[in-house]
């Protein structure tokens, strides 16, 4: 009978979803997304057997999902990634910077009014962990181009109170982790990768690192598996999806274990929902000020959160991990081709660019205005979205500038300035960070994701080219 359900759902997305997709493009009536889901029968039917077996939380499908994307993690010097799926790429992170607050790292924890580097251009949910954990963000200005941290200004906003590194790969672009893990290495920070637009890019670092926590890191490794900890979102913007949902990954079996304890309600017990006394040891437990023998399942040693997926998620996760390498690949061929045919506006336009040492993942292809008063950010975008094709803001833009900062008390620092409430800062200390505030204003980018083809590249290579002319 499942078998019989499944061929029809297979028959239905050929019929429906499969003509949908394939519908002919028409210039300027077509929409041109700068993301979507791209996806086959096989994330229907497997979505389906997930649904019929009726395991609502995760399970079977959850287990496959982490087995496949810890494999596609691994490189030559980084055997065992340990992955913990998560309800978002927000929770990832979040999951990501409270594991580093556990007692159980003793010396090494992070404590309130601990300072992390991180950049003001950027995601909303790359900074609000730090803030949510009673954590000082420190921001840094960010290089034109990359839009990445400009590494040069790390070490003089390093104090005695810095103890980790938070950043991401700005649209699926590898920031410099040679220079991130030197200063990691000199100063023993953790590294946090926000890996969440940049799933499948690689860098190849220059020598071995020694970091805290007996972590060390060389050769050519995917993102997000360098540094300490790394974060995905399967979001359908980003290169995999599962509708919702996200993951944190390490290669420490410590952190993956603080990491699942925060994920499940902050209980002590490993055991996977279901489950009962993996460890063999459920009642023989004496933790904190409990009576000995107290029930392991039930014992809890953080202030944790509930953020698990479900198995119909990790299901349709599972048939776009066959994918994650070809989405990848095709990112960089479309990035790649809006990049050599825009060459010709180099004057008008700051391109991107990518170091030697990354091969990127990219989520998007980014274009900054060298010169506002020849024409302005806000006019190309109108004139492109009017043309049909979707742009975007670099995310939050300059996020000392949002409302959801200058209206809060929260501590935080630019650069190597003083420590302050974020409703306090005027214009003089926020426009420290010119190339934020730059990015805030004349950077726009447009999609690169799988579900291009190159007539639509072309009509939106045509359009941004059109665009400066006017």
């Amino acid at each position: 009978m499942k078998k019989r359900v499944l061929i029809n759902a297979k028959s239905y997305y050929n019929a429906i979803h499969k003509v949908k997709n394939n519908e002919p493009f028409s210039p300027g009536k077509s929409r041109v997304n700068y993301a979507g889901r791209v996806y086959g029968s096989e994330e229907i039917e497997t979505l389906i057997d997930s649904s019929l077996e009726f395991y609502l939380t995760a399970g079977r499908y959850d287990n496959i999902f982490c087995e496949k994307i810890s494999k596609y993690l691994q490189s030559e010097n980084i055997n065992k990634v340990n992955v913990l799926t998560v309800n978002s790429g927000s929770s990832a992170n979040l999951i990501a910077i409270s594991s580093l607050t556990s007692p159980k790292l003793g010396e090494l924890c992070l404590k309130e009014n601990d300072e992390v580097i991180c950049v003001a251009a950027g995601f909303p949910t790359s900074i609000s962990p730090i803030i949510q954990n009673k954590l000082i963000p420190v921001f840094i200005d960010v290089e034109l181009g990359s839009y990445n941290i400009d590494t040069s200004k790390i070490e003089k906003s390093i104090t005695s109170k810095t103890k980790a590194i938070m950043i991401a790969h700005t649209l699926g672009i590898p920031f410099d982790l040679d220079k991130i893990l030197e200063i990691a290495e000199k100063y023993n920070l953790w590294v946090i990768e926000d890996n969440c637009d940049a799933l499948g890019a690689t860098y190849s670092l220059k020598r071995e690192y020694s970091l805290i926590n007996n972590k060390k890191v060389s050769g050519t490794a995917k993102t997000g598996t360098i540094g300490h900890i790394g974060t995905s979102s399967f979001y359908p913007a980003h290169q995999i999806t599962m509708g919702e949902g996200g993951a944190v990954y390490t290669d420490s079996l410590e952190i993956y274990k603080i990491a699942l304890s925060f994920r499940d309600w902050g209980r002590d017990c490993w055991c996977s929902p279901g489950r009962d006394n993996t460890c063999k040891s459920r009642f023989k437990w004496q933790l904190g000020l409990l009576p000995k023998g107290y029930d392991h399942k039930y014992t809890y040693s953080h202030i944790g959160y509930n953020l698990k997926i479900t198995d119909m998620q990790a299901a349709i996760g599972v048939a776009q991990m066959d994918r994650v390498q070809g989405f990848a690949e095709k990112r960089y061929a479309n990035w790649k081709y809006l990049n050599q045919k825009l060459e010709t506006l180099k004057d008008f336009f700051i391109l991107p660019i990518v170091s030697e040492s990354a091969v990127p993942s990219p989520f998007g292809f980014a274009l900054t205005i060298k010169d506002e008063k020849i024409n302005s950010r806000d006019k190309i975008v109108e004139f492109l979205e009017s043309c049909n094709i979707q742009t975007r803001t670099v995310f939050a833009g300059n996020i000392l500038r949002q409302p959801a900062l200058t209206q809060s008390d929260v501590k935080i620092k630019i650069e190597s300035g003083e420590v302050k409430a974020a409703n306090t800062l005027v214009e003089e200390d926020v426009k420290i960070l010119a190339n934020t505030d730059l990015v805030m204003k004349n950077t726009f980018w447009v999609g690169v994701y799988p579900g291009l083809s190159n007539e639509m590249l072309d009509y939106m290579i045509d359009k941004i080219i059109e665009a400066t002319k006017k």
